[in-house]
């Protein structure tokens, strides 16, 4: 939970889509069912609002009917950034493709068309793993495999280089009193450690940087293989 409210917060200073979103205090008078029958437990509880609409079906065709593709690239940006291998691992063949986690949401969308919608985000930095002062290894901070990169997706980003180009200077603007201020606000109630939150904001912070730096040409052989993307990490013309 701590993951989903870390990783949605991120999603939403990058400037991506996504539910809105709050924590809500559970009392012992509340009966949430959560399936299986099972009830959400009393305490702060992360939430997200329901829209209309369904989950992405794993077609390129379907996405010609989104209103803003021009966060596809942005998308693929962030996963990598958060390591979320739940959306689309960079080994596929370990793990399937999660189209659910692509959300095509009939609200705020021209008639006949749908909102790309960025959602769950649990898998972030840990893959579901506990979340410990160990998240930060050497391992994960400068591993350099491509998240979220669905095949769907590729042919959507040609001719869409400049929108991977703004996600990556405005990752770069990111700041560790920024990341402070997301982590620190994850409830006490989830027991995440004094020692784990510091190891968390140093992994987003360095792979900020990371990310940042190599993005574009972990990218480029697999979207742009004829050289046409017109700038470099910088964003300058080369």
């Amino acid at each position: 939970m701590a993951c989903d409210w870390v990783g949605t917060q991120l999603a939403r200073w990058f400037k991506l889509s996504t539910f809105d979103f709050a924590i809500l205090s559970v009392t012992p008078d509340d009966e949430i069912p959560l399936g299986h029958g099972c009830h959400a437990e009393p305490g702060p509880a992360f939430v997200t609002r329901a829209e209309r609409g369904h989950p992405w079906g794993g077609s390129a065709r379907e996405l010609e009917q989104i209103d803003n593709p021009y966060e596809l690239g942005p998308l693929v940006v962030f996963d990598t950034w958060t390591l979320n291998c739940d959306r689309h691992s960079p080994d596929p063949a370990t793990r399937k493709p999660n189209y659910d986690n692509v959300f095509l949401s009939e609200e705020r969308a021209a008639p006949g068309h749908f909102r790309l919608i960025t959602m769950d985000h649990t898998h972030c930095f840990t893959c579901g793993r506990e979340l410990n002062e160990r998240v930060a290894r050497i391992d994960r901070t400068k591993d350099d495999r491509v998240y979220g990169l669905f095949p769907g997706f590729v042919g959507h980003l040609d001719g869409r280089q400049t929108d991977v180009r703004d996600a990556v200077a405005r990752l770069r603007t990111f700041e560790r009193r920024t990341c402070e201020a997301v982590v620190n606000s994850i409830p006490p109630e989830w027991e995440v450690s004094k020692e784990a939150r510091k190891a968390l904001c140093e992994l987003i912070c360095q792979r900020a940087g990371f990310v940042a730096d190599n993005i574009i040409d972990w990218l480029s052989p697999k979207c742009w293989p004829q050289g046409r993307f017109d700038f470099d990490a910088n964003g300058d013309n080369p």
